[in-house]
């Protein structure tokens, strides 16, 4: 049975509906009556991290080669006729994928009518097609797409640096695998994981723009069959607090060295996902963002000709914050940013830079909603880490200085921080 929930904001007078499809299938719908376009993501709970699991149906536990989930986002986009592409060619809808490293998702935009395409996009996530011929093929071709991203300088930073803060954690392993560890795949190693977490209640759809829920529904109802769920373990050694190296560098072809510090952070399984990810939105702005002191200070000393980047890092066993730039004083930066964090942690946070970065990040949370991308994107992201993507303004508005004063304290330790160096020869 279908049931359907309206889920409405009076403050931002939006609305969507959450559906529990008879499938098993959760599918939201966020209907956007005066946008020409549509945008849909169908996603799976499942990343590059997912290497250890032990499925309910098993007694064992299963350890797959690194890089299959974005293996087998690849060859889902085949079959033994048309591939997904060619398809989509027929309706005209702009399709992609991506695998990060808690899940996987396929999507397309398009005008018009939606059926057509949302149809196909259910169709082919449904129905693998893996050979020993088509696997060894993409084979080939992932091993090439893995060393021309080893060799960007960017990719390399951050892997560099995840490999200088975590000792077991797969995070630290490269989304697309390694040349060796994709030779090691096998369609029945595929099936498998397709089996175990492309089971429709691992998974979820968004839909937004012109559409409504009944045309979603009926293409659901053609096309998902009932499945019955299935529990997955998913399994991570043991992580020490404690980070592999404080410094780590690697050669690669830069004009300018490009630096990446992360602090990382004591991972905890009952944080509040949505309030974590909002105060470390608000921290980072306030040590690196334009407006800071620190920021002022670096461009005054050249050390730096253009922003400081700055992002967390949070999933499944895992959490770390970045600052990342280019600059041949990354020493100097790296020393003057950990002097900033101590300034604070003495000081506290400055109450007007916090109410003026807090009404900027509102104001930017507001406008997302005029985007069904990154509306589709995050009804994915919420639901995979159980919030309502509405709750983020209330959330938002309940945090005070005094929260952001002690994810500094608790989360910015020295001693828990590395840096990475991508230089030239």
């Amino acid at each position: 049975m279908t049931n359907i929930k309206e889920i409405k904001s009076d403050l931002l007078n939006e609305k969507y509906y959450e559906i529990d499809h008879a499938s098993g299938l959760k599918i939201f719908v966020y209907p956007k009556e005066n946008f020409n376009s549509s945008y849909a993501i169908f996603g799976t709970k499942y990343g590059s991290v997912d290497n250890k699991f032990k499925s309910e149906d098993k007694d064992e536990i299963t350890k797959v080669p690194e890089g299959i989930a974005h293996f087998l986002e690849h060859k889902l986009f085949e079959s033994e006729e048309l591939d997904a592409f060619s398809r989509y060619a027929e309706t005209g809808a702009s399709a992609n994928a991506y695998t990060t490293f808690d899940r996987t998702c396929y999507l397309f935009s398009c005008s018009g009518d939606i059926e057509p395409s949302l149809e196909i996009l259910l169709d082919f996530v449904s129905n693998p097609y893996f050979t020993v011929e088509t696997v060894e093929k993409e084979q080939g071709i992932i091993g090439q797409e893995i060393k021309m991203t080893n060799d960007e300088p960017g990719w390399a930073s951050l892997f560099s640096l995840l490999k200088a803060v975590y000792h077991t954690h797969p995070v630290k392993i490269d989304i697309a695998g390694t040349v060796e560890s994709i030779a090691e795949i096998t369609p029945e190693l595929l099936y498998e994981c397709y089996n175990t977490f492309y089971n429709y209640h691992n998974m979820a759809l968004a839909v937004v723009g012109n559409v409504t829920p009944k045309q979603v529904i009926s293409v659901a109802d053609k096309v998902l069959k009932d499945l019955p769920a299935k529990k997955v373990e998913r399994i991570f050694d043991d992580e020490p607090e404690t980070v592999v190296t404080d410094y780590t560098e690697c050669i690669r072809e830069v004009s300018m060295p490009i630096f990446a510090i992360g602090f990382k952070e004591k991972y905890d399984e009952n944080a509040d996902v949505i309030k974590t990810t909002l105060e470390s939105q608000i921290m980072l702005e306030i040590i690196v963002g334009s407006t800071s002191d620190l920021y002022e200070k670096m461009i005054e000393k050249k050390y730096i000709t253009s922003s400081i980047d700055s992002e967390y890092l949070l999933g499944p066993g895992y959490g770390l914050h970045i600052f990342s730039g280019e600059s041949e004083h990354y020493d100097e930066i790296r020393k003057m940013l950990n002097n900033e964090i101590k300034r604070l942690k003495a000081e506290g946070v400055d109450r007007e830079d916090f109410d003026r970065i807090k009404r900027a990040i509102i104001g930017h949370v507001i406008m997302t909603y005029n985007s069904t991308n990154l509306i589709a994107n995050e009804l994915i992201l919420s639901h995979f880490y159980g919030y309502n993507i509405f709750d983020e303004l209330s959330a938002i508005e309940k945090i005070t200085v005094e929260d952001i004063d002690k994810r500094i304290r608790d989360t910015l330790v020295e001693t828990n921080s590395s840096m990475s160096v991508v230089k030239a020869k």
